[in-house]
């Protein structure tokens, strides 16, 4: 699914114009990156939460002459699943529920 399919069922679901529909959709996306900007996590339950992590400077090899450089601390921005998110993809949260109810 790209940015395009989300502002067109967006745009279906919300009875919007594609243009109304893109502005929130960008809206959303611009406030996300702003608060992970921050150091903030967004949280967006039950779905997920969007989160800042740091990573250390490491010793890493150019890969076209094999030299030893440093590769810089840094950081990245990263998703943790949600526990319904987790379920409906049928992942492990889901198997345990599954196991559970069978015993």
């Amino acid at each position: 699914m790209t940015k395009a399919d989300v502002i067109d069922a967006v745009a279906d679901e919300a009875e919007l114009s594609r243009r109304q529909a893109g502005q929130i959709v960008d809206l959303i996306l611009e406030q996300i990156k702003g608060a992970l900007r921050k150091g903030e996590r967004v949280a967006l339950n039950p779905f997920g939460s969007f989160v800042v992590r740091s990573r250390q400077a490491r010793e890493g090899r150019n890969p076209k002459t094999g030299e030893k450089i440093t590769i810089a601390a840094r950081r990245v921005p990263a998703f943790v699943a949600g526990q319904s998110l987790k379920e409906a993809v049928g992942g492990t949260a889901a198997r345990k529920k599954k196991s559970k109810a069978l015993v």
